[in-house]
């Protein structure tokens, strides 16, 4: 059997100032080891691989050490060794995966009781606490807010928010940030001149880039391509070879067809991308890193392009002369629409169908899509409307008289134009070009001083439907005006119910808004004997019959058509019912359903 170490496992730091990065946390530790400040209970959380286990050893280790608590801890004495060989005895490491359940968290539970073997304390390291049931982390609650003396506990976990906020109140919380891609190129540089591994620097960034921060990550990546470093130099091809990326050069030339609407060649270099073994799901995802890569150089500084891209010098100079042939919104669009396809290909049974699609859809989508092409676009349409107008107005001289319509057809006035007059006879083809841009017409608000006309003002800027609708049936308007509105009501209960609610203050409102001032006084009041309420008038209703050929003079003359008073009446009657009706209702029930639909009652 090999007695092989993985590196990952061989560089694992074994004091806190050999932990890469996390300079807070390193910061902290040591001043609560050097101040004898120690905690019962801690939590570290984080991403993967970014020392959160080690961390917990490395403490674990300063605390036991004969020395200790030291921050130097001696890795000689037995206590050391034994954390250091992952076989501790005072030290338990559990996975929280595998023993979640209650039962296992009793098991633990009670050895706390028992004291220390070999080191001060009793540590016990629980990994991926987030796993535990809730019945587990209520057994456990107890236990960790009072523990025995020398019992230590050390939870760490990469989902914190599914820890129960009972048990962090109770830790000392530690939060491990990403590590840095420039710390991790230098560890791994450490380690490559250490195994004697011949590898670019290039190559070790792109190691880096591809870990997102994580340490355990990039050292697992290296320790792979460590084999290939006995024969040859590693090269960046070698690791995007290993991790099924595609190269640059291959993606700068997808992406000049992208933006030629080439779709042939785009297609054809696709083909080639996916016959070599790529994944249409990883094809989408190099050409979105691609594009989002290209965005960055064209909107940040020179100065910040290899740390945010990670490219190198001759990469930059590719992308800063591509940038020219695109603008902002397009590369951010051609994102949107990898993104979309991503999506898509992760639910297609046919994923190669929808990568050609996308491509297709990506190739055309840039060919009319630049500001130059839409600036001409509304200036043409802005142009023809100028000029639709203006042929209207030189067509416009005086208005003609309305005469009744003739009986023959229309194609004859068009034969009497003279022929110095055909240039205008066409031009009603341009108005009905025209005609298309003539937005809807907006109902008009009502005008005049007359109270009538104020009253409906003062209705349509009331922002409560149901409110408007009450006081159309039931209220009167006795005054409007900027010195005050006074409205009059039926009975005692609509009053109290108007003033003791909001829709006073709606009426305040919409008065304020029609006057244009502030605080406008409303009185709403009992109707009394010597109120001169103004009655809402009809507006009379006049038909004109259009003479007709075939009548007689004497028919085609035109009449007038009045509602009779009748009507007004009826409908006068009709809100007096329906106002003795409201005023009737026993429960708050009816009136709110009435006042809220506008409602009436049908006997």
């Amino acid at each position: 059997m090999s007695n092989y170490i993985p590196l990952y496992r061989k560089y694992r730091p074994q004091t806190l100032e050999t932990l890469v990065g996390q300079e807070h946390i390193k910061k902290t530790l040591t001043s609560a080891i050097e101040l004898g400040k120690i905690s019962h209970a801690y939590l570290f959380t984080g991403p993967r691989g970014t020392g959160k286990t080690s961390t917990a050893r490395i403490l674990a280790k300063s605390l036991n050490c004969k020395n200790g608590p030291t921050v130097q801890p001696c890795g000689e004495c037995a206590s050391c060794k034994d954390i250091t060989n992952s076989i501790p005895i005072d030290v338990i490491e559990i996975d929280a995966a595998s023993n979640r359940k209650v039962e296992d968290t009793q098991n633990i539970l009670e050895k706390v009781q028992y004291v220390p073997v070999n080191g001060k304390f009793k540590i016990y390291i629980i990994d991926e606490v987030h796993m535990l049931t809730n019945h587990a982390f209520n057994a456990l609650l107890k236990t960790l807010e009072e523990p025995p003396e020398n019992v230590i506990f050390i939870l760490a976990t990469t989902e914190v928010h599914k820890v129960l906020d009972t048990i962090k109140s109770r830790c000392q919380r530690f939060d491990f940030r990403r590590i840095t891609t420039e710390d991790i190129v230098k560890h791994l540089r450490f380690i490559s001149d250490k195994e004697q591994i011949n590898i670019t620097d290039d190559a070790l960034f792109a190691i880096a880039k591809n870990s997102a921060g994580g340490m355990r990550d990039s050292i697992s990546l290296l320790d792979q391509l460590s084999i290939l470093g006995i024969s040859k130099e590693i090269t960046i091809e070698d690791v995007n070879s290993i991790l099924g990326r595609i190269s640059f050069d291959i993606l700068l030339k997808l992406s000049n067809q992208i933006i030629a609407s080439s779709t042939s060649g785009a297609i054809e270099i696709l083909n080639d991308i996916y016959n070599s073994g790529n994944e249409p799901l990883q094809i989408l995802t190099n050409l979105s890193e691609y594009f989002k890569n290209l965005l960055v150089v064209k909107t940040c500084s020179k100065d910040l392009l290899p740390e945010l891209t990670g490219l190198n010098e001759p990469q930059i100079k590719e992308l800063l002369n591509q940038k020219e042939a695109l603008e902002t919104h397009q590369i951010v669009f051609l994102l949107e629409r990898i993104t979309y396809y991503i999506k898509e290909v992760k639910l297609a049974t046919n994923q190669h169908l929808w990568l050609e699609v996308g491509m297709i859809d990506l190739a055309n989508m840039t060919e009319n899509s630049t500001l130059l092409d839409l600036e001409k676009r509304v200036r043409a349409l802005e142009c023809n409307g100028i000029a639709s107008t203006s042929v209207m107005n030189q067509n416009i001289t005086k208005p003609a008289p309305i005469a009744p319509p003739m009986p023959q057809p229309i194609s004859k006035p068009v034969q009497q134009i003279q022929p110095q007059a055909v240039e205008k006879a066409e031009a009603p083809k341009q108005v009905a070009s025209q005609e298309e841009f003539t937005p809807p017409p907006i109902s008009k608000k009502p005008s005049g001083n007359d109270i009538n006309s104020l009253w409906q003002m003062l209705l349509m800027n009331i922002k409560s439907s149901p409110t408007v609708a009450m006081l159309k049936q039931l209220a009167k308007p006795l005054e409007i005006s900027p010195s005050g509105i006074v409205l009059t009501v039926k009975n005692e209960r609509l009053v109290s119910q108007i003033n003791d609610t909001n829709k006073k203050q709606l009426i305040i409102e919409a008065a304020n808004v029609m006057f244009n001032q502030d605080s406008t006084p409303v009185t709403v009041r009992l109707a009394q004997a010597g109120d001169k309420v103004v009655q809402p008038t009809s507006v009379p209703v006049t038909q004109t019959v259009q003479p007709q050929v075939t009548q007689t003079p004497a028919l085609t003359q035109t009449v007038p058509v009045r509602n009779e008073t009748p009507v007004d009446n009826l409908r006068s009657q009709t809100e007096e019912m329906n106002a003795e009706k409201i005023d009737r209702l026993e429960t708050d029930q009816e009136k709110m359903v009435l006042e809220l639909f506008d409602g009436k009652y049908v006997e």
